[in-house]
């Protein structure tokens, strides 16, 4: 799509992207589970002590989809650049946009001095699974993802 344009997001996004990955949420049926709040989001972004970035594809002046990363350090592997959520609305899937997005955020990674990139899609998720299988990852079948939830 020559329509679409590819760009770092800036702090006006934050609003955006949050419906964006609500949206995401609900697609995995997890709505319930998003808990931050756009103050929040945008002050984890764009504060002084910022944790994440994010590409966001453009079309028509709205923001149709995002990459969101931030830095992870593997003892084994050292810089590794994680990726958060890939998310392009539904209504624009399809047009390549999610390609776009994660060629920005590999590419970012390998600019800035990482030596890897990795995430997480569900065992569910067909067409993510097929999207990255494009691009020969190493899926792991061996590691549990284990979280522990902080009560304010």
């Amino acid at each position: 799509m020559n329509d679409v344009i590819i760009r770092k997001a800036v702090q006006e996004d934050c609003a955006s992207m949050l419906e964006l990955i609500k949206e995401l949420a609900e697609y995995e049926k997890a709505l319930h589970e998003v808990t931050v709040t756009l103050d929040d989001f945008i002050e984890d972004g764009f504060g002084k002590s910022s944790v994440w970035g994010a590409f966001v594809a453009e079309f028509n002046g709205e923001v149709v989809g995002i990459s969101l990363y931030y830095d992870r350090y593997s003892t084994w592997k050292g810089r590794r650049l994680y990726l958060e959520d890939l998310v392009v609305t539904e209504r624009m899937r399809g047009k390549q946009i999610g390609k776009l997005l994660f060629d920005a955020t590999l590419e970012h990674g390998k600019v800035n001095g990482y030596n890897g990139m990795v995430f997480q899609v569900l065992n569910w998720n067909e067409p993510a699974i097929n999207f990255y299988k494009k691009y020969s990852p190493k899926f792991d079948d061996e590691w549990l993802n284990v979280s522990i939830e902080f009560k304010a």
